[in-house]
């Protein structure tokens, strides 16, 4: 293992133990399959764990996105007509651009410091935490497909 990887390793392993988590080798392998930007469902974060830990089920992945998810950890998103994604991106309220053709997911930042982008015209009693909003349109690669055809 790499100089690099070992220290990302000590930090997930900091991250689950500060979040009141256990350490264990599924955790970490979550942890280790996401590269910065990406957004994966529980499909694509199993096939790179076995990848790593053969003997991993589905239903174990599950249960450590979940985990992770509920720590605050990873980011859940659930785009419509999309299975649940997850990101390590969390801490701030940034947005997502979702491709409507090939269904790629791109971070939108937002204002920084403030609980909500967005100020809803009526609360209903409501304390907002966050805003969450997703921009659908063609990603660059998809636009320039639909212009060639």
């Amino acid at each position: 293992m790499t100089s690099s990887a070992t220290d990302e390793r000590q930090q997930a392993s900091a991250r689950l133990r500060g979040a009141g988590l256990k350490v264990t080798e599924s955790r970490l392998a979550v942890f280790d399959v996401f590269r910065p930007g990406e957004h994966l469902d529980a499909d694509d974060v199993h096939t790179r764990v076995a990848a790593i830990l053969p003997s991993t089920s589905r239903q174990a992945v599950y249960g450590v996105l979940g985990a992770l998810a509920e720590a605050g950890l990873l980011r859940k998103i659930e785009p419509a007509g999309s299975p649940a994604l997850y990101e390590t991106r969390t801490g701030d309220n940034h947005h997502h651009l979702v491709c409507t053709s090939c269904n790629t997911v791109f971070d939108v930042g937002c204002v920084v410091g403030e609980a909500a982008c967005l100020t809803p015209s009526e609360t209903h009693g409501f304390r907002i935490d966050t805003a969450e909003v997703t921009f659908w349109g063609l990603c660059p690669e998809c636009s320039a497909r639909s212009e060639l055809s």
